[in-house]
């Protein structure tokens, strides 16, 4: 005979149903599948009608609760019917949480410790509520109920007993496993974005890899970054969820949220329901459940926060997620730290060689090409056949635009490398900052008419290439302290035509100035002007 924890033996008809209830408990490792075959194994060796096993958090705000439940006995239908999840602070349920020890009712309905049952519960009578203990904490209770063919017998009582007793030690063990295998995969996920933004393939969106990643391990329905906004606020920058996420990029949260004194000061959050929690403003806030916003922090530094909901009704997260999910954060805050800085490695690298070739035609090219046209002016003096010094006159002429040429490749080249513009305005605004690293201040730009639709590309590009001209000669001026930058499209050329006219101004000392296209200049001791337009 098989005997309880008390010295109670149970009947030899019973002995190989329980045996086999063992024995289908402890034969599988996956935690999941190991509870609902208690379940059954349960409901079945007490010819029940119904079993739940409802599993506990401890670590949950407001005391113990059941935070999921495995059934036996109901379809989908029925389970659909009864509705949201029962705290288990209430009735039996909460008898059975408060002191966990085994419990058998006849009749729930006459029972005054019970609370009812919900709107399309099935009616139930007879009951029976045993704690399923792991390690000697409680996990779980495992409920039975409507006996068929009568009430439960303390020898039901006492299958049950053993059962859970044996029941608490696979538990553990697919527990264990359970958990050892989440720590894999986000061992693993961490290390795939630490490898993906340190592996020298620049990322389109780093923060994108760290959201889709974070989003494939906590089984969430969507994975996002907020960075702090100018306002006080958070916003979403980057979103990866199974649909299209743009709903979810641009919401902000705005200054004076609850939650969002804790997230701008690196603190971890977490939340039962997203949809129903007060701290939560966002708009978007109904179409999720559980919650984790987890600051991406480094050294200090505070890059943003993944937030990484579930849907409504899905399961809530446990300890252990919340603790891996933390360190992965931690582990990613510091991988997009360590990406931005090879970034701004390989820009400064990228700078310093485009001012060494800067420096090298300005110190050899230019002085070279400048000591030619010197020596073709010193020999023209001397020459005395016209058509050679029309030639050699032409010679220096070619020699001059061609050292204007390298100079602005020069100016282009000493410009902080940077993405570039794709707006006509953009462009010239990245010429002008270009200038003040040079200049030590900013040209003021002026636009006039509109400059985005009316100048064909084309046109831009001649634009610009004047525009560096101008500048490149301005910034070798001395004495310049002030420069004016207008682009003008709403002239009418001198032949009725619509047209462009840039002008460049600065107020450097000078003795002349170059243009292109139709250009004039104002030669003086103070100031120039170099005006170029085209048709457009």
């Amino acid at each position: 005979m098989a005997v309880d924890d008390d010295g109670a033996e149970v009947s030899v008809e019973r002995e190989p149903l329980l045996l086999e209830a063992v024995l289908s408990v402890g034969t599988d490792l996956e935690l999941r599948a190991t509870l609902q075959h208690l379940v059954d194994a349960a409901t079945e060796l007490t010819d029940a009608a119904y079993g739940a096993l409802g599993v506990m958090d401890p670590d949950r705000g407001g005391g113990r609760r059941l935070t999921e439940l495995f059934t036996a006995g109901m379809d989908e239908a029925t389970r659909a019917g009864i509705g949201q999840l029962p705290c288990g602070d209430k009735g039996l349920l909460g008898v059975l949480i408060q002191d966990p020890k085994p419990l058998r009712v006849a009749d729930l309905t006459a029972d005054p410790r019970s609370c009812g049952m919900p709107a399309g519960h099935p009616p139930m009578h007879s009951f029976i509520g045993v704690p399923v203990l792991v390690r000697d904490e409680v996990f779980g209770n495992l409920y039975l109920t409507e006996k068929r063919g009568g009430p439960f017998t303390a020898e039901d009582e006492r299958l049950v007993r053993i059962l859970a007793a044996q029941a608490g030690i696979a538990i553990g063990n697919a527990l264990l496993f359970e958990n050892a295998r989440q720590r894999e995969r986000w061992i693993e996920g961490a290390a795939a974005v630490t490898t993906a933004l340190l592996d020298g393939t620049r990322s389109d969106d780093p923060l994108m890899v760290v959201a889709e990643q974070a989003r494939k391990l906590a089984a969430a329905s969507a994975g996002v970054i907020l960075q702090p906004t100018d306002e006080g606020g958070m916003e979403i920058v980057a979103a990866s969820t199974q649909g299209d996420p743009g709903a979810l990029i641009g919401t902000t949260i705005s200054p004076g949220s609850p939650v969002l004194e804790q997230l701008l000061g690196g603190q971890a959050v977490f939340v039962d329901d997203s949809a129903t929690d007060p701290r939560m403003t966002t708009a978007v806030r109904e179409r999720f459940g559980p919650s984790m916003l987890l600051p991406l922090q480094s050294g200090g530094r505070l890059i943003g926060t993944l937030a990484l909901p579930r849907t409504r009704g899905a399961r809530a997260y446990t300890p252990v997620e919340r603790l891996l999910a933390t360190q992965f954060a931690s582990q990613a805050a510091l991988a997009l730290v360590l990406a931005d800085a090879r970034q701004s490695r390989e820009k400064l690298a990228v700078f310093e060689d485009r001012d060494r070739i800067a420096r090298d035609l300005h110190d050899l090219v230019v002085q070279r090409l400048f000591a030619t046209g010197m020596m073709l002016e010193s020999t023209q003096s001397r020459a005395r056949i016209p058509e050679v010094g029309t030639a050699i006159s032409r010679a220096v002429d070619e020699l001059e635009s061609t050292i204007q040429e390298v100079r602005t490749a020069i100016f282009a080249l000493q410009q902080p490398p940077a993405d570039a513009p794709t707006s006509f305005r953009g462009k010239v605004l990245k010429e002008a900052a270009g200038a003040a690293a040079l200049l030590g201040f900013k040209p003021s730009t002026r636009f006039t008419g509109a400059v985005e639709n009316r100048i064909p590309e084309p046109v831009a590009t001649q634009l610009l290439t004047a525009l560096r001209r101008a500048l490149a000669t301005a910034s070798r001026r001395p004495g310049v302290a002030q420069i004016r930058i207008t682009v003008d499209a709403q002239i009418h050329l001198p032949d009725g035509r619509e047209g462009v006219r840039l002008t460049v101004y600065d107020d450097g000392d000078t003795r002349g100035a170059h243009g292109t296209g139709s250009a004039s200049g104002t030669d003086g001791t103070r100031g120039t002007t170099v005006t170029s337009q085209w048709p457009l």
